[in-house]
């Protein structure tokens, strides 16, 4: 199985394959509009805009799953994000990330690269402490930990790169420049 075998709803309800994506690099993130790492989405934009002429693409999944922090429904969610950080990209239907309800790409990514921790600094520190009193084995097991999780898949389909949301943004702008 590869993530071309695997299909994604976008914000108006149609399916797209992934095949669709074959031959490009690809950002796929677990989004939300109200949270503290919200603002990544400029960071998101300026990279998908320096290289999608390159061949780059971003799935944007949206998710509520984390603190209900993206509570709007699809149509909200998009005028949001267009209107607030100019956002080009497409986004997908609002979907469920972790658990039984997770959408299949978010299984598979997952099954590709587990969680290798949030580094280092202040906002590492505080997603640690937070996820402590969530899940007490929160290291040792694959799930998405917070919105804007990002994982980096290149151009032959391989998931290459988990990027948690704590990840400094020049350095997912620079690990996509170096598969373009």
């Amino acid at each position: 199985m590869s993530i071309y075998d695997l299909s994604v709803t976008d914000a108006k309800g149609n399916e797209i394959s992934l095949r669709d994506y074959e031959g490009k690099v690809v950002l796929v993130v677990n989004t939300a509009t109200g949270c503290g790492f919200t603002p990544q989405y400029k960071d998101l934009e300026e990279i998908y805009e320096k290289y999608h002429d390159q061949g780059f693409e971003i799935i944007d999944v949206p998710c509520n799953q984390f603190a209900g922090q993206t509570p709007g429904t699809d149509e909200e969610i998009h005028e949001f994000c267009t209107l607030k950080y100019n956002t080009k990209f497409p986004q997908m239907k609002k979907s469920d990330v972790n658990g039984e309800t997770a959408i299949p790409l978010f299984k598979y990514l997952k099954s590709q690269k587990g969680f290798e921790g949030f580094g280092k600094g202040p906002k590492a520190l505080a997603m640690s402490a937070m996820l402590k009193t969530i899940d007490k084995d929160y290291k040792n097991n694959p799930e998405i930990k917070w919105n804007f999780t990002k994982f980096l898949v290149d151009r032959n389909g391989e998931v290459v790169a988990r990027f948690e949301p704590t990840a400094d943004m020049k350095k997912v702008g620079e690990a996509v420049g170096s598969l373009i």
